[in-house]
């Protein structure tokens, strides 16, 4: 069974970390250990997600504290497959860029970046300022996945949910788990090219 970490932060979008859940949740062969910060938890009522604290609570195997450093995922010998920040915050990702690790999604990004797992980021800014920027560009040297939210339009979005189903599906191919959430580029017929 693959067991992943998935932090929601207080940057807007808590919905693309939410659909993430789901998606594992419907999977059998995977694990999900949630941690949901404090902004992340009011986001949910500001950004009308659908979804209750109860509802959100259902989507996780595990649920932590974000104050909670005595945490599984705060240590270096939880096994996990790998860990997705989703939405991400500037705040976090600076934390995470100069290993602060002052709360328990902090932690559990620094854990997963020392024991070498894949580390997912993404980042919900817009635009991006340098210290923005050099902070991705620094974590990203150490192999973490920037994975900005940015829709695609060949596949045709009809709803905004076809938009967060792209996103959801790169996630998971990235952390190498099977799905067809959304459309994939099938390339182009060169008969119809004039």
């Amino acid at each position: 069974m693959k067991k992943i970490v998935v932090a929601i932060t207080g940057a807007s979008g808590t919905i693309y970390g939410l659909r993430l859940l789901k998606a594992l949740k419907a999977n059998p062969a995977v694990q999900t250990h949630l941690i949901m910060t404090k902004w992340a938890w009011e986001n949910l009522a500001i950004e009308h997600t659908g979804y209750t604290k109860q509802g959100v609570l259902d989507l996780a195997d595990e649920v932590y504290n974000e104050r909670n450093m005595g945490a599984a995922v705060a240590s270096g010998s939880f096994l996990h497959d790998g860990m997705v920040i989703v939405p991400a915050s500037m705040k976090t990702i600076a934390s995470i860029a100069t290993g602060m690790g002052d709360t328990l999604v902090g932690r559990a990004a620094d854990v997963t970046l020392k024991e070498r797992r894949p580390l997912l980021i993404v980042p919900r800014e817009s635009p991006f300022n340098q210290i923005h920027l050099e902070n991705m560009l620094k974590l990203s040297k150490m192999g973490v996945e920037i994975i900005p939210p940015i829709p695609a339009f060949y596949n045709n979005p009809q709803t905004i949910d076809d938009i967060i189903n792209h996103n959801t599906m790169k996630l998971l191919d990235h952390l190498h788990i099977e799905n067809q959430l959304s459309q994939r580029w099938q390339g182009i017929n060169q008969a119809h090219q004039s």
